[in-house]
């Protein structure tokens, strides 16, 4: 898998991988500066398998835990990781 890259776009971002011409992405909306609501992830057919979904939502967790932001799992994906990986918890406001 090619390497993640994060865009921001006022108080919109996400994380994107690409390959072959596809992306897949994990999209936030930046409510204040220490708050961000996870609120979809997209991974086209082609990035299946690859753990490209999985990839988004550990670096979600990983910037977020460096920049001392929580995350609010509105996007169903990312909320069933955060129930799978309590040691995420520390990130998340439920």
């Amino acid at each position: 898998m090619t390497e993640i890259t994060r865009e921001i776009d006022g108080s919109r971002g996400r994380y994107v991988v690409r390959q072959g011409g596809d992306e897949a992405e994990l999209t936030y909306s930046i409510t204040t500066p220490t708050l961000i609501i996870a609120d979809h992830t997209g991974v086209p057919d082609s990035f299946r398998g690859t753990g490209a979904g999985n990839a988004l939502a550990l670096r979600l967790v990983t910037d977020a835990r460096a920049e001392g932001v929580k995350i609010v799992p509105l996007c169903p994906f990312v909320n069933r990781w955060r129930a799978k990986h309590p040691d995420w918890a520390d990130v998340f406001q439920v």
